[in-house]
């Protein structure tokens, strides 16, 4: 009888054996197949809208958040009175008694009625009971601050499949870590397969955005777009900005352009206010170039701040070109500070030819200029510097005094900065540090990008920039008590293939304390009609705006 123990007993091993495959097979090889037809049995798939993360300043504002609304929608089928339910609703949704007679009228089991809807609205709605409707919870995007910062901003729009994505400055540039991930619901349905419109089943949930802290201060940027607004209008420009810097961090204090558009409304405007001109604007940088050939020159030995120039007692011949000053006074013999100080065009020939292309170019990719920054906008661009055999004579010569060459002012302020921090180019940086859903915060490191000079030819140019502040043709609107380091700049503009003397771009760029530098400040505007030189326009909102740059961070008067 043993053999038949045995063919029973392999018998059962058998069967359970092929039991444990089948489960097996059904419950592992086939469970994702089975789960989703359970699934459309059971109830639709629904994307479910991650939280948009939230743009905060670095004294705590949100200039961007999201706003909870609603998402008010219908089930046709439940409803037994439409033309009772249509004219109640009317009174609360912004949607006309013919579109939702069309809605209502329509054979589905789920019709959208309005998006973005409030949480009062949806309360009052709510209270009137109505068969077959309900409320699905959304997140617009809101600006509590208006139009503030809002090229540095970017607006919330929709791509192509009519998803939210962001456009320009942080939004667009941060667009994917705003975003966070989208998460899946099920529609529950019963047992004729209809929506039910309050029960919806989370199978996995969505993550919410991270959280952009800014290193931009909110009541430094609201001082910046008020004096600059002001500007505009007094000296009669068509548009100017504003650029605010750390220059030993490279975080970015504040940044304006005026004339600017509301990121709620950014349909209703134009689009090309929608770019940064800060970071996305070439333009001929005039005077406000000549401290960075100036302080290469220096670092390189092939000048002093004693060395006296031999071609400034007249126009300057190059390449078949005459060189003038810009006020056509000239000074022989003159040093390299009173160069500076007087913005003497003739004396900045002078040094670059001393400099040599070799030495030039060398210098100013160092300086950063002809690429980009790396700052965390979107939308930067930059002027690559051309090729060394194509540069001639004059090209030298030129951009010694900054014409013939082009900038983003992002690339200028950066570039000065520099001269500020002992000589080292940090990337500028909008955002401070990100926080995650979970409430940790990751700080972003500044980064030093290069170091074009020495710490002591830095405070040698640095001397030589007070020194244009204190006697230059803008000493005027200095500041008494304090050591400021400043550079005027105007630019005529090339148009039709030559510069219209009439038509200027007008800067200033500097920083200050000289000696212990809290911010670097490069203010531009673009055709100003009062006066065309940058001494008398865009100094003064300089000064003004610094001092109360000095009053804000308590630095009190040191002495003439």
């Amino acid at each position: 009888m043993t053999w038949r123990y045995r063919l029973v007993f392999a018998s059962i091993v058998f069967f359970f054996l092929l039991i444990v495959v089948r489960l097996f097979y059904w419950q592992v090889v086939r469970a994702p197949e089975l789960s989703a037809l359970a699934q459309e049995q059971y109830g639709t798939a629904v994307n479910v809208q991650p939280q948009r993360g939230d743009i905060e300043t670095s004294d705590g504002f949100p200039l961007a958040t999201s706003q909870i609304t609603y998402l008010v929608f219908a089930n046709p089928k439940e409803i037994q009175n439409k033309n009772e339910e249509i004219l109640s609703l009317s009174k609360y949704l912004d949607v006309g008694v013919a579109s939702l007679s069309a809605d209502l009228a329509l054979d589905r089991f789920w019709v959208p009625l309005e998006s973005g809807v409030s949480i009062e609205v949806k309360s009052e709605i709510e209270k009137l009971n109505l068969p077959g409707i309900g409320f699905s919870q959304q997140y617009e995007r809101f600006y509590p601050e208006a139009s503030m910062a809002a090229q540095l901003l970017g607006f919330l729009g929709k791509d192509e499949q009519g998803n939210d994505k962001g456009y320009f400055g942080l939004e667009g540039y941060y667009d994917r870590l705003l975003s966070g991930k989208e998460g899946v619901a099920v529609q529950v349905h019963d047992a004729f397969g209809r929506p039910i419109l309050a029960s919806m089943n989370t199978t996995s949930n969505a993550t919410d955005g991270q959280n952009l802290i800014l290193n931009l201060n909110r009541s430094i940027q609201f001082l910046v777009e008020k004096k600059l607004k002001e500007g505009v209008e007094k000296y009669g420009a068509s548009s100017g900005m504003i650029g605010i810097m750390d220059p030993k961090t490279g975080g970015i204090l504040a940044m304006a352009s005026y004339p600017k558009f509301d990121p709620r409304d950014y349909q209703d405007y134009p689009e090309e206010l929608y770019m940064n001109p800060f970071i996305s604007d070439l333009y001929e940088p005039g005077s406000t170039f000549k401290p960075i050939v100036m302080s290469y020159a220096l670092n390189q030995n092939v000048i002093t701040p004693q060395t006296r120039c031999n071609i400034c007692s007249g126009p300057v011949e190059v390449g078949g070109y005459a060189i003038h000053t810009w006020n056509d006074k000239y000074f022989p013999g003159t040093d390299m500070i009173s160069v500076i100080q007087h913005s003497d065009n003739t004396g900045m020939v002078f040094v670059a030819q001393k400099l040599g292309l070799d030495n030039m170019l060398t210098g100013l990719g160092k300086f950063g200029i002809g690429s980009d920054t790396g700052i965390d906008l979107q939308g930067e661009a930059s002027a690559a510097l051309k090729p060394k055999d194509q540069w001639y004579a004059v090209d030298l010569a030129t951009t010694g005094f900054g014409q013939g060459i082009s900038v983003t002012p992002i690339e200028l302020l950066d570039a000065i900065a520099a001269i500020a921090n002992d000589g080292k180019r940090m990337q500028p940086e909008v955002v401070k540090a990100v926080e995650n859903p979970d409430g940790s915060i990751v700080g972003i490191p500044p980064k030093v990008l290069d170091q074009p000079i020495s710490p002591q030819t830095a405070k040698v140019m640095t001397e030589i920039m007070v020194n244009a502040v204190n006697k230059g043709e803008a000493s005027f609107a200095r500041l008494k008590g304090y050591r400021i380091a400043g550079k005027t700049g105007t630019a005529s503009i090339p148009i039709a293939g030559h510069y219209d003397p009439t038509q200027t771009i007008a800067s200033f760029v500097g920083f200050a304390p000289a000696d212990n530098p809290k911010f670097v400040m490069l203010v531009i505007l673009n055709r100003p009609t009062a006066s065309i030189y940058g001494a008398e326009t865009a100094a003064p909102i300089f000064f003004d705006i610094a001092k109360s740059l000095l009053e804000y961070y308590g630095i009190p008067p040191s002495g003439e």
